[in-house]
């Protein structure tokens, strides 16, 4: 995925997002950022190397309930368009008719690293170390959701996002 898809979504006059372009490397952090949207929601995002694009970007997924803080509980994270670098450091206010419209707020931030996996190999295994959420995590691409009302042209990617346990150096 590439940054194409966040530049179409969006009015950068009107939004007050970030523009992709000025911060080109990854400083290997994480952001959880809680978006009063449609629905209160938490965006996850992990820099990282889009292994298709070859872009530094923004891993991102919709968390509703929030990373799990104990271990063993999952929770879904819907992944998202990759946003630009410069996305971590947003705060403010989205305005009403543009795309994600709504406050959008820091809630944890820190330092990440990989210990396995890949997003094409749809297992990621990670530490994350920040002041709120502190161990180790692992997710899973699932084959999605089927229910009534499911349409056969949703793109979503469903993933599973749970603690394993505490960080490993």
């Amino acid at each position: 995925m590439s940054l194409i898809e966040y530049r179409l979504k969006r009015d950068f006059k009107k939004s007050g997002e970030p523009k992709p372009g000025t911060r080109k490397v990854p400083e290997q952090g994480f952001v959880i950022q809680e978006h009063h949207g449609r629905n209160l929601h938490f965006d996850f995002r992990l820099e990282m190397k889009d292994e298709e694009s070859g872009e530094f970007v923004l891993k991102s997924w919709a968390v509703p309930k929030n990373l799990p803080l104990d271990k063993g509980i999952k929770h879904l994270a819907v992944q998202t368009e990759d946003h630009p670098l410069e996305y971590a450091n947003f705060e403010g206010e989205i305005p009403q008719g543009n795309y994600g419209a709504g406050k959008v707020e820091i809630w944890d931030s820190g330092r990440w690293g990989m210990m396995k996996g890949s997003i094409l190999e749809r297992s990621l295994s990670f530490n994350l170390l920040g002041e709120k959420v502190n161990g180790r995590y692992q997710m899973i691409l699932t084959k999605g959701f089927k229910n009534k009302k499911d349409n056969p042209r949703d793109k979503k990617k469903y993933w599973l996002i749970w603690r394993k346990g505490d960080a490993s150096l």
